[in-house]
């Protein structure tokens, strides 16, 4: 039987703003990526996705971003080295105050939005970001893109790290993330995304925006919970593993 880690980024809810469906949704999922009040999410919202990781059995990973609310983190920023990693330390050690307060233990960290898009490429972010959880943990493994900078730098480093995949994202052919700017960058049908989830889990394949069929392998695929249609999607996602066979862990 094929094995998958099915993962949401959630807990980005903040002050009377909901966003998502989050208690819905992480009874669904395997792990969760919660926010810790850069881009999104705050101490009670923090503390709430903790108490339902563990009521659910769901592991729970950090999800630090840019300081960037207004944008959710996904404007691109011009951080010095030395104040990304303490940004990034100062959001992990947040989230973890809330795991040990609830007698859970952190299990990964994956970097949100654009700070995450940005180590794609740009070696310095990608430091920042291994350096800052290396200074944590450095056993505290990394979501990582496939062929990115982060992944490198993880690799060199001798940081642990699993491999993600995007279930309701478009693909370049170089296996970056089609940005959001672009039309058809965010997949919202259901069955498409399901029906990608199994190519990519069974096919280790997925096609590009232009038409290529790309080699691609990982062990955990994201639903970014912010999406409208999350919970439609990760509902015909279940469907379609237990038609094949996959089990989600």
């Amino acid at each position: 039987m094929n094995v998958i880690d099915l993962n949401c980024d959630m807990g980005e809810s903040f002050g009377t703003y909901t966003i998502g469906q989050d208690d819905e949704v992480i009874t669904l999922v395997s792990s969760v990526n919660i926010a810790c009040g850069f881009h999104g999410g705050d101490p009670d919202v923090m503390d709430h996705t903790v108490e339902l990781a563990k009521q659910y059995k769901v592991r729970v990973g950090a999800h630090p971003g840019f300081p960037n609310l207004l944008g959710f983190g996904r404007w691109n920023m011009d951080i010095p080295p030395k104040t990304l990693t303490n940004i990034i330390i100062y959001q992990i050690g947040a989230l973890d105050i809330f795991c040990k307060k609830n007698d859970v233990i952190m299990q990964h960290v994956k970097p949100h939005g654009n700070l995450n898009n940005m180590a794609d490429s740009d070696t310095g972010i990608a430091t920042s970001i291994v350096e800052a959880v290396q200074s944590i943990n450095p056993d505290l493994p990394l979501y990582v893109k496939p062929n990115s900078e982060l992944e490198r730098i993880s690799k060199e480093k001798g940081h642990p790290y699993v491999l993600e995949l995007y279930a309701d994202r478009a693909y370049n052919s170089d296996m970056t993330l089609v940005s959001r700017r672009q039309e058809g960058a965010v997949i919202t049908d259901p069955h498409k995304v399901a029906e990608n989830v199994v190519r990519m889990v069974k096919e280790k394949r997925i096609t590009s925006i232009t038409g290529e069929n790309i080699k691609i392998e990982g062990q955990s695929i994201c639903v970014h919970g912010d999406t409208q249609s999350a919970l439609e999607m990760i509902k015909h996602i279940h469907q379609e593993l237990n038609k094949e066979n996959i089990q989600i862990l």
